[in-house]
């Protein structure tokens, strides 16, 4: 469904957006593919490893609602990947947050809508579920911003869907990164938040191939949820350096010691597929199928039991310490 299509990537140069544009690059022929990112530099570093006739590289903030505009025009996808991510800069400088996370999901929503676009895919995080600091609650607004946006899409063809996902391997500011430089600077231990800590744990390429399929799937005002493993933190630090001890250093500003993906308070409108949940929204749609039984390409799924929780603590699937090393070696390949 990419072959002779345009799309674009808002915050086009991070871990996610490399690693899409290679997969795109790899299985389809695309039209064109837009950059949409601030950093000049790391447009032109990623200049020199993507620059295929069809690459395109455009410099903006999705604070600049006029600039998204005049990028989108033409455009069949987007996929909205920019956000400020790192939650104790979030705790620190709160309206900076608020104005890229918030208002910068509302002027991707105009912009698609004012040059009808046909699809649009906003990647959330875990931490938007029951969220306790501000990077989490700002992503739930913009998650709600966009699921509303299929209402008032009106005459418009756009349609509107929200992919949230754990913690992504060896993604920028991930905690491998962390552990493999002090590892590297040869420390006597490491660091752990807490030692009863879990997360939920995803490849890039795992991350890249769940946002292509859900094109194909979405209906427009749902959240996909993928069914993906939990580890704990002390066990991906004895993966990573067996012979280094561990030091509790407490929880950093608005962390928590576990994730949740699918609130129990929403039971009510979660559906489970195979390989997926799916989140239904909350309010009706008038010109949207609220029926979220079946998807796109029809693929059936369940409503899950009443107060069932998504969480990376009661996850039935565990990665073992033997697997975790192994997971980690496949992710960054």
């Amino acid at each position: 469904m990419f072959n002779n299509k345009i799309i674009l990537i808002t915050g086009g140069t991070g871990s996610f957006g490399k690693k899409y544009v290679a997969t795109l690059l790899k299985r389809y022929k695309p039209k064109k593919i837009i950059i949409f990112s601030r950093d000049e530099l790391k447009q032109y570093e990623m200049q020199q490893v993507f620059n295929q006739p069809c690459m395109r590289y455009f410099i903006g903030d999705v604070r600049d609602q006029s600039r998204l505009i005049r990028a989108m025009r033409g455009v069949d996808y987007v996929i909205h990947a920019a956000a400020l991510k790192q939650v104790p800069a979030a705790e620190y400088n709160p309206m900076e947050c608020i104005k890229t996370n918030i208002n910068g999901a509302e002027n991707v929503i105009e912009a698609a809508l004012d040059n009808d676009v046909e699809k649009v895919i906003a990647l959330s995080t875990d931490k938007a579920a029951n969220p306790i600091n501000l990077y989490g609650a700002t992503k739930l607004a913009s998650d709600k911003l966009f699921v509303a946006a299929n209402n008032i899409a009106g005459g418009h063809k756009t349609t509107f869907s929200v992919v949230r996902y754990g913690n992504v391997v060896c993604s920028r500011g991930s905690v491998i990164p962390f552990f493999q430089q002090l590892i590297d600077q040869g420390s006597d231990h490491l660091p752990i938040t807490h030692k009863d800590m879990t997360r939920f744990w995803i490849s890039l390429q795992d991350g890249v191939d769940f946002v292509l399929t859900n094109f194909a799937r979405m209906l427009g005002g749902e959240i996909f949820v993928p069914k993906i493993p939990s580890i704990k933190i002390t066990e991906l630090a004895s993966s990573m350096a067996p012979h280094l001890p561990h030091k509790e250093v407490g929880i950093r500003p608005g962390e928590k010691l576990h994730e949740v993906m699918c609130p129990s308070e929403l039971s009510y409108q979660t559906y489970e597929y195979d390989d997926h949940f799916v989140i239904a929204p909350s309010i009706s749609f008038s010109s949207r199928s609220n029926d979220f039984t079946v998807n796109a390409i029809g693929e059936k799924a369940t409503l899950v039991q009443e107060g069932f929780e998504y969480n990376s603590l009661d996850n039935p699937k565990y990665l073992a310490l033997n697997e975790i090393a192994e997971f980690n070696a496949k992710a960054v390949q």
